[in-house]
């Protein structure tokens, strides 16, 4: 059975890859910093506590992952804030440059030769906002963006191994990752994605013939829509 490595696992995109890769009788090892085994009821899932915006924390996972044999690595966690930039609280903009961008390249970094030696696939899952802008999501933008970089270099650098590569650039897609921001996803089924519609991208790249890779796969909603919540 192989193994696939999930981060931001216990609720969102994170837990419905992780839903679906146990469907596909993977062994998973959700990383969180509030996950549970008990979240998923499955023989195959395995739950790894880890602060992922924390350096200490997330070079401990490091080293404990490099002792697994692992086929799969989806960067999945991570978080935005959207204010004007000043506005912005610098331990915010440390957090989720960390979150965002530096511990899935420091995760890439301890799985690479596995993944490598495996023929497996990295998935590192970014944002709209890595192929476009908005205002108010400069530094959220940037650590996407810098992850899609990231991984478009990388891509070219392995080449000659028969690692995959994909980023997944989601639209806005209903999960917690709104829950502390002032607007959210729209209700209509044409103006969001669902975190199980990455879950269908993870699941056709994992069934594309080997030797084809999509290296970018952007999902968008048929139309555009959000809501501002209403304060009360």
């Amino acid at each position: 059975m192989k193994t696939a490595v999930v981060t931001g696992a216990s609720s969102g995109i994170g837990r419905a890859i992780v839903l679906r890769l146990l469907s596909l009788e993977y062994r998973v090892i959700g990383v969180s910093r509030t996950i549970d085994s008990k979240n998923f009821n499955n023989d195959n899932f395995i739950a790894l506590k880890a602060d992922l915006s924390d350096n200490k924390d997330t070079l401990k996972l490091s080293q404990t992952l490099q002792k697994e044999s692992v086929f799969i690595l989806v960067n999945a966690a991570g978080f935005g804030k959207f204010e004007p930039h000043e506005e912005l609280n610098p331990q915010i903009i440390a957090s989720m440059t960390f979150l965002n961008l530096t511990a899935p390249m420091l995760l890439t970094n301890a799985l690479l030769r596995s993944l490598k030696k495996e023929d497996g696939y990295l998935i590192n899952i970014t944002s709209i906002e890595a192929i476009k802008r908005s205002k108010f999501a400069g530094v959220y933008s940037a650590t996407k963006a810098g992850l899609k970089a990231f991984s478009d270099s990388l891509f070219e650098e392995t080449r000659k191994s028969a690692l995959s590569i994909t980023n997944i650039n989601p639209d806005m897609t209903e999960s917690a990752f709104y829950d502390e921001l002032r607007f959210e996803t729209s209700k209509k089924d044409n103006e969001r994605l669902l975190s199980s519609d990455i879950a269908d991208a993870v699941e056709h790249i994992l069934k594309m013939r080997k030797g084809a890779v999509v290296s970018d796969y952007t999902i968008r909603s048929l139309n555009f829509g959000i809501r501002k919540k209403v304060k009360i």
